[in-house]
């Protein structure tokens, strides 16, 4: 696992990446940039900097299914669309991840649910594996 911070050139924060390691594969776990620098390519220019990063890897990543019915169907389009302008492709299954029912996306190629399911099983336990199942 590895905690990325983004930073301008004086040092100042902008945001942060939390990524696990799996194999040829990452999973973007987290990504948030600081609210005063939304809307400005920031978030782009974070992923691009994650794909050098992770050249050669595939990453994959979790959003809450934009599809389902909820308060924050707005937020959760938007935050689709960006990471399709960014490069992702939306897998074709989605989770429930303990208890939530969530969209794959990955960049760099296709990732299996097998695959997916495999990183919490190896990297934390059998017993956290048991909370990702298909949608």
């Amino acid at each position: 696992m590895e905690i990325l911070s983004a930073e301008d050139e004086n040092g100042r924060f902008l945001g942060f990446a939390i990524t696990i390691l799996h194999k040829d594969i990452v999973l973007l776990d987290y990504l948030a940039v600081s609210p005063d620098r939304r809307g400005n390519g920031l978030g782009s220019q974070i992923l691009e900097q994650l794909n050098h990063r992770y050249e050669g890897k595939r990453i994959l990543l979790e959003i809450e299914d934009p599809d389902a019915r909820c308060k924050n169907k707005e937020e959760r389009l938007r935050r689709r669309s960006f990471y399709l302008r960014n490069g992702f492709a939306v897998q074709d299954y989605k989770v429930w991840l303990f208890g939530v029912k969530m969209m794959i996306l990955s960049h760099a190629g296709p990732v299996s649910f097998d695959e997916y399911h495999e990183i919490f099983e190896a990297v934390f336990s059998p017993k956290t594996g048991r909370h990702v199942t298909l949608a």
